[in-house]
């Protein structure tokens, strides 16, 4: 894809066609509150911003050699994967995922991994700002999500919750990887594979 090009995610709306017969197809910027899905530039992250994350995982292995944990549950499964969800469900549930990431790390921040932290930190930040553009605004009412992307944005709100601080960390760090290489470059690529 050549530079300056967008990744428009598609959804489906309710208004009939010409026809009347079938949903036609809308692009996710029509809708009220995106304001535009740039979301290609980050199918691959550089070799420098992977290099920091790997890192900031790195360090946090090393302090976990120093901890008494136990973690039974898993807060991202393996399989779970984003090509399950519709297409226009993916960036709903990466946003998610990414917002619970950013809690957990700023809080690990205010750590000795401070200085580690700042550069995985502003990336993220980043390709969140990015991400938020491409997903519409929640109503107050009407449809709620359903199905797969229902448990899964339940499973990232009540973790906090139902997890311990630690638990939570190493869930987290763990996934950072899949979340970067898989996640966002599903969504980043509006890979249509199910």
């Amino acid at each position: 894809m050549a530079p300056g090009c967008t990744l428009v995610l598609v959804l489906m709306t309710a208004a009939p066609s010409r026809t009347g017969a079938a949903p036609v197809p809308s692009p996710l910027g029509a809708l009220p509150g995106a304001r535009g899905c740039h979301m290609a530039q980050f199918k691959s992250l550089s070799p420098q911003e992977l290099q920091a994350f790997k890192r900031a995982k790195d360090a946090f292995e090393e302090s976990l050699l120093q901890k008494d944990w136990d973690c039974s549950s898993r807060l991202f499964p393996r399989t779970r994967d984003l090509r399950q969800l519709q297409v226009w469900e993916r960036p709903v549930a990466l946003e998610a995922e990414l917002a619970l990431t950013l809690n957990v790390l700023e809080a690990m921040a205010n750590s000795s991994l401070d200085h580690i932290l700042d550069q995985p930190l502003h990336t993220l930040h980043h390709i969140h700002s990015k991400l938020q553009a491409c997903v519409p605004a929640q109503p107050t009412a009407g449809p709620r999500p359903r199905g797969r992307l229902h448990h899964w944005l339940h499973r990232l709100q009540d973790a906090p919750k139902k997890e311990s601080r630690d638990c939570l960390e190493a869930s987290v760090m763990f996934n950072l990887f899949r979340l970067l290489t898989r996640d966002l470059k599903c969504v980043a690529s509006g890979d249509q594979r199910v």
